[in-house]
């Protein structure tokens, strides 16, 4: 445990350290990925459309003539044929759903997206926007033959106004590189998340996707200013005002924000930045029980006030797994429950003087009963690694069944408990860990392979349970395949019925990302 002359001149230490020194899990999430489908490449995912048993919808297939418009359209380098080419993007990260498609598109341009979705629609050939294909619920990668299209080249930095903070965009841009790009203005991007080495802003955008510091700026349906999007007639809707305050008639870029990809393909974004922190600090806090770990929350929320920027939760056997699959050994003794507890701001001396006090209070009352402050990079990388590489370490384990929701922090970790009792023997590990500033948690079941009978006791008892709390069946990942057809769990018929003839009135073809988000008929 840390006390008196060790704290403070760990907390001195660490605040010493700037914004950059803190995200340095970007890269590791990089090579995470790499490695992940480096060591499952052995097995290959079967198809989505036969684990799932989908009917397909009526569209066209391919053919050679469409090859010759956007091998015309784009020229030859920026067409990609072939299944065996496209295996990386007919197939999540994870290896849960894979598609077939045989033909992915690179457009540079929001008028070259138009021309391509308009001829799709023309000609009824359905279509899938991919950006870094990060996702965790299958709403990037096709459930059948759908045209990816590509927005990886799509990554210009058209405008940073450095008097308002805006930045203007295109929805290619990997999150890392537009983040490093603002740093250079004084500016970050409101959002950071473990796969920011690889996901695209755009993608962001089309997922609402939350994050590791939502808690201190908000989701991105607040930081977003502005969106370009096509929609399948290939009509350009231009959304793309710069100002905070914009009162004239509906705000349709809220339509975009989060639909991923449905209602129409996102091609350029404003987003509001905020100043760069000068000094951040990270500890990381070991508890006995739930109840303290709300304890701890509420007295950060108390004392830390405007420079708290995150506040994560993992339980021990998230961290076993961490431990015994990836070899990494946390700096403190072993826990029920460890909270990582961020601070970033202007003034290093103010923000240790706080974080001392809240640190002193929460330790000697017992409330918090061990902890660390990162004093030097390497230890703040370690300490993130220990919550962002989750995900890969469950992963060894075999088959990861990942769940996403939200619910009032008094119901926060009972549904693991719950889903541990329910579930048995039957599986390896039921963990749980996410961010408790917002009520989000991560839940995660792992067994040697896809099962069918585990995966039918997970689901909907799972959706159920989170209904019964008034949770959300999906807090920052989306709906995307995976749970569309389990949408009524948290929205009602009413409000359903009005997202379909939504759907209906902006795509009636219905060749925007088919199969993702709305239930089937």
């Amino acid at each position: 445990m840390l006390g008196g002359k060790e704290l403070r001149h760990a907390i001195s230490m660490a605040s010493r350290w700037t914004w950059a020194s803190c995200n340095l899990s970007s890269n590791l999430y990089r090579w995470n990925k790499t490695f992940i489908h480096t060591s499952s490449c052995h097995r290959k995912c079967e198809l989505t459309s036969k684990r799932y048993q989908v009917k397909r919808g009526k569209y066209n297939e391919i053919n050679e003539e469409n090859i010759k418009f956007f091998t015309e359209l784009l020229g030859p380098h920026r067409i990609i044929e072939g299944e065996s080419e496209l295996e990386g993007h007919n197939t999540d990260w994870l290896d849960t759903v894979r598609g077939a498609s045989s033909v992915l598109l690179k457009p540079k341009t929001t008028e070259e997206v138009s021309a391509i979705l308009s001829y799709c629609n023309q000609h009824r050939l359905a279509v899938c926007p991919q950006g870094g294909n990060t996702g965790l619920v299958g709403g990037s990668v096709p459930v059948f033959d759908e045209i990816i299209i590509s927005t990886n080249l799509m990554n210009k930095v058209e405008n940073v106004d450095t008097w308002s903070g805006v930045v203007t965009c295109q929805s290619g841009c990997v999150l890392e590189a537009l983040d490093q790009h603002v740093a250079d203005f004084g500016l970050m991007v409101p959002l950071d998340l473990g796969a920011k080495g690889s996901c695209h802003i755009g993608g962001n955008v089309s997922t609402n996707a939350g994050g590791l510091r939502l808690l201190r700026y908000g989701s991105l349906h607040g930081s977003v200013l502005g969106v370009e999007a096509v929609l399948a007639s290939g009509e350009v809707i231009d959304c793309m005002t710069a100002m905070k305050k914009d009162n004239t008639g509906y705000d349709l870029k809220h339509l975009f924000i989060g639909s991923e990809g449905t209602l129409g393909l996102v091609t350029k974004i404003a987003i509001h930045c905020p100043p760069r922190p000068q000094a951040v600090n990270l500890a990381l806090l070991g508890l006995s029980t739930y109840e303290n770990v709300l304890k701890t929350y509420v007295a950060a929320k108390s004392k830390l006030g405007e420079i708290l920027s995150s506040c994560e939760f993992i339980d021990r056997s998230s961290l076993e797994c961490v431990e015994e699959n990836l070899k990494l050994k946390p700096p403190i003794s072993s826990h029920e429950y460890y909270m990582l507890i961020e601070t970033s701001g202007s003034n290093g001396t103010h923000d240790e003087e706080k974080l001392n006090i809240f640190l002193e209070d929460v330790l000697g009352s017992g409330i918090v009963d061990d902890g660390t402050v990162a004093s030097e990079p390497s230890r703040m990388l370690h300490i993130w690694g220990l919550r962002e590489r989750i995900a890969e370490a469950l992963h060894h384990e075999g088959y990861t069944y990942k769940y996403d929701i939200s619910t009032p922090l008094s119901h926060f970790y009972k549904m693991v408990e719950d889903m541990r009792k329910h579930l048995g023997s039957k599986i390896i590990r039921c963990c749980g860990y996410g961010h408790i500033g917002d009520g989000n948690l991560h839940l995660n079941i792992t067994t040697d392979e896809f099962d069918k009978e585990v995966l039918n006791r997970i689901e909907p008892a799972v959706y159920e349970w989170t209904s019964k709390v008034n949770g959300s069946i999906s807090a920052e990942h989306g709906l995307g395949f995976k749970k569309r057809n389990y949408i009524h769990y948290s929205k009602s018929s009413g409000a359903v019925t009005l997202m379909k003839q939504m759907k209906k009135l902006l795509d009636p073809n219905g060749i925007l990302n088919p199969y993702k988000v709305l239930p089937d008929e």
